[in-house]
């Protein structure tokens, strides 16, 4: 006896076709894994970063068509109002935020000033908190929106020198946990995910100012092996899907078992 099957259709579980989605911090590292790896699944990619160089070579990268990018430094705060709404109305109403823009610092408490934490969280905090302010205005999003900022896993394990990032990492978890409740009328689900040392130019600095020594001890707590961008690039894909629907306010760690130690 012949069985007849039927052909499978191929099912995506992360589709992103036809969704528009900002990026913020999309000139290197995670930022343009990112885009790389949304503009794969079939996003329109809306890019922003302050050096215009960086920004073209990242759209080079993008598969698909109709990707732009804008140039802005978020460290000036007052300005990303002005690029929101320039941004929405050159393209519409978007369906995604994905926040990668971030500076880090190490200074020891005796060299602390305030300035260094203030430069700091205006980048890492502030100016996440004002984007999604700016987006979640009406006629700017479309429902079911996702968005999803970069934290770290400082903001949950603590480092010596660390103070001024990891406080502005977990004041990010924090206001994530607060906009989530306060968007989910508009039907935005916003998280964060918190990634362990990924190999990029912070690792490269970190292995400069701690020594190779340092890397042992850092892969022993972190016991699946130094992460690389494409990891995180892939939770965010996750967690800016349909698939995602039903998580909000949550911070996802992607760090190879450091926060299991």
């Amino acid at each position: 006896m012949i069985y007849k099957t039927r052909r499978r259709k191929v099912f995506n579980l992360v589709d992103l076709t036809g969704k528009k989605i900002v990026l913020t911090g999309a000139s290197q590292g995670i930022g343009r894994d990112t885009a790389i790896m949304l503009s794969k699944l079939g996003a329109q990619m809306i890019l922003i970063a302050r050096c215009e160089e960086k920004l073209k070579e990242t759209i080079s990268c993008l598969e698909g068509v109709g990707h732009s990018y804008y140039l802005l430094d978020i460290a000036q705060l007052d300005d990303i109002e002005n690029c929101v709404r320039k941004i929405v109305e050159d393209n519409g109403a978007v369906d995604g935020l994905v926040y990668c823009a971030g500076v880090g610092t190490s200074r020891p408490l005796n060299f602390f000033k305030h300035e260094i934490i203030q430069d700091v969280l205006q980048v890492n905090l502030l100016g996440f908190i004002e984007f999604v302010r700016c987006f979640a205005k009406k006629k700017r999003y479309n429902r079911g929106m996702r968005i999803v900022g970069i934290s770290s896993i400082a903001a949950l394990r603590g480092d010596k020198t660390h103070t001024a990032y990891s406080a502005s990492k977990a004041g990010m978890d924090g206001a994530v946990r607060c906009l989530a409740k306060e968007l989910a009328d508009k039907n935005i689900c916003i998280n964060t995910v918190a990634p362990a040392m990924i190999k990029t130019a912070m690792y490269e600095g970190y292995l400069a100012n701690n020594g190779e020594e340092s890397n042992i001890e850092l892969l022993k707590r972190q016991y699946l092996g130094l992460g690389e961008t494409k990891d995180v690039a892939a939770a965010i894909a996750f967690l800016m899907s349909q698939a995602a629907k039903f998580i909000t306010g949550i911070c996802m760690p992607v760090d190879g078992g450091y926060t299991s130690c």
